[in-house]
C-alpha cells in the first residue's frame, strides 16, 4: 500500500512544487497555496471509493466484499486498506475506473478550471485525473490487456491494446493543459 500511496502523491508533489514556485514569484495570496495543497490531497485519493462500492453494492455476494462489510462495520480501516492492497488489481468493473468516467471527468475539469476561481475544485479534479492517469500508466508498462479490461469493463467491443497508447496520451496532453490553465489563473 505504500507503494500505492507514493505512486500517487509523488507526481501530485510534483505538480504542487512547480504550481507553488510559479505562484510565489506572482505574489499568489498564500491561503491559495493551501487549497491547492488539500485539493490535491483529496483528489489524489478519492477515486478509491470505487473499491468500496465495488465490495458494497457491485459485488457484495463475494466473500472479499462480505469481509471488507465487517471490517467496515468493526472499523478495522488497517485490515480493510491490507484487503485492498491484496485486492485491488482484481477488480476490474469500477465505476469511477472506467473510459467513460475518464471522458465525463475531462469535460468537468475542463468546465471547473477555465470558468472557476476556486483553487480547491480545480486542484482536485486535476488530482482525479493525474490519479486516474498513474493507475493506467502503471498497468500499460506492467500489463497493457489488464488496463484494457478494467478501462473498457462492461464493453461488448473494446479498444484495440495497439492503440491504448494513443488513448494514454490524449487524456496525459489533456491533463497538461489543465496543470498550464491552472498555473496561469493567477
Amino acid at each position: 500500500m505504500k507503494q500505492e500511496v507514493r505512486q500517487h502523491l509523488l507526481p501530485l508533489f510534483v505538480i504542487f512544487i512547480i504550481i507553488s514556485t510559479v505562484w510565489a514569484i506572482a505574489f499568489v495570496p498564500f491561503y491559495q497555496f493551501i487549497y491547492l495543497f488539500f485539493g490535491f490531497l483529496w483528489g489524489a485519493f478519492f477515486l478509491d471509493i470505487d473499491h468500496l462500492i465495488y465490495w458494497l453494492y457491485l459485488k457484495p455476494q463475494l466473500p472479499e466484499s462480505q469481509q471488507a462489510s465487517l471490517f467496515l462495520k468493526n472499523k478495522n480501516l488497517t485490515s480493510l486498506l491490507t484487503l485492498l492492497e491484496n485486492r485491488h488489481k482484481h477488480h476490474t468493473s469500477l465505476v469511477f475506473h472506467h473510459y467513460f468516467f475518464q471522458t465525463a471527468l475531462a469535460l468537468v475539469s475542463f468546465f471547473v478550471i477555465s470558468s472557476s476561481a476556486n483553487v480547491f475544485s480545480s486542484a482536485f479534479v486535476i488530482a482525479l485525473n493525474i490519479h486516474l492517469l498513474v493507475d493506467e500508466f502503471y498497468d500499460y508498462r506492467s500489463n497493457p490487456r489488464h488496463l484494457q479490461q478494467w478501462l473498457f469493463a462492461r464493453e461488448q467491443k473494446q479498444l484495440p491494446l495497439a492503440y491504448l497508447k494513443h488513448y494514454l496520451l490524449f487524456f496525459t496532453l489533456l491533463t497538461l493543459i489543465f496543470i498550464i490553465i491552472l498555473i496561469s489563473f493567477f
